[in-house]
């Protein structure tokens, strides 16, 4: 039962037979068979077949909802048996937004010193995705904005305040300035992240506020793309407080608060508001509240 309702998770989420069979591991034939047994034992149809995939009935809605949550139980169990035999080991996966990326690793590596059997998958993904992704149980964690788009049913710990930054040359427009105001910026030649990013749409709404419009000359999801063209001194970016103290930018790049307004929004870390959580996720979600009083004590 617990293939067949992981093989029906993942056909709802990849939408396609063929798909969701290489990502099982399994033939078509055999991913069709398993999910058709599931709908005679359940007595309902659960998909929409024709020629290709034609989405859920609305029994199988209903059923995607117990499916998630008996395979999440069955996960749980498994690893609190592991974490019962052998301590804590496995695999913890996270997607973080590109903002939060340099942060990550205040948060694995002293998990990983404490639990030195734990590995780690770090993707960067929008916060659509990150939310997305743990809905489906793809992720056990996600590190996003917890105040500014709506999160849906999630357990959350703020870990830090964003604030944002003007980053550019020395010898560029405002570059002596100690500050810089939103509704200046839009004289500048910007680089910033593409409108899929909340990071971005966040921007866009104090620029809107401030009563002014950016066109970026140069929009990217990679925040590598970003710093290498600031590097070269012919643009300029948006950035949070974070990540230039992270990055450490010195002369000839300039890092000039901005204000009016005084901008923050808040990111932390998010799960899927289960009890009792795995044994990783409940350990991570214990770091994480350690990481938030460190945050708070420095600023």
């Amino acid at each position: 039962m617990i293939d067949k309702l992981e093989f029906f998770i993942t056909l709802a989420r990849e939408e396609h037979f063929g798909r969701a069979a290489e990502v099982c591991g399994v033939t078509q034939p055999t991913l069709s068979a398993g999910i058709k047994q599931l709908e005679g034992q359940l007595g309902v149809m659960l998909v929409l077949r024709g020629s290709r995939f034609q989405g859920l009935t609305p029994e199988g809605e209903q059923v995607l909802v117990w499916a998630r949550r008996i395979v999440g139980d069955t996960r749980t169990m498994r690893e609190e048996m592991r974490a019962a035999r052998h301590g804590l080991s496995g695999r913890i996966r996270i997607a973080a937004i590109p903002t939060a990326l340099a942060m990550v690793a205040r948060l694995t590596t002293p998990f990983r010193a404490k639990h030195p059997g734990v590995t780690f998958s770090v993707l960067s993904r929008t916060s659509i995705e990150v939310l997305s992704l743990l809905g489906n149980f793809d992720i056990d964690a996600g590190i996003t904005y917890l105040d500014n788009e709506p999160l849906g049913r999630v357990i959350s710990v703020p870990l830090y305040d964003e604030r944002y930054q003007l980053i550019t040359a020395v010898g560029n427009p405002y570059s002596d300035r100690d500050k810089v105001t939103w509704a200046e910026l839009s004289q500048l030649p910007l680089c910033l992240l593409t409108p899929d990013m909340q990071n971005r749409r966040i921007i866009d709404q104090h620029l809107a506020e401030a009563g002014t419009e950016v066109r970026p000359t140069l929009e990217s999801n990679s925040m590598i793309v970003l710093f290498s063209h600031i590097r070269t001194g012919k643009w300029s970016s948006i950035m949070p407080l974070n990540l230039s103290e992270t990055f450490g930018f010195s002369e000839p790049i300039r890092a000039i608060p901005i204000v009016d307004p005084d901008a923050s929004h808040t990111v932390g870390l998010v799960a899927t508001p289960r009890e009792p959580h795995t044994p990783l996720v409940s350990a991570l979600l214990d770091e994480a509240m350690a990481l938030a009083d460190d945050f708070r004590a420095r600023h």
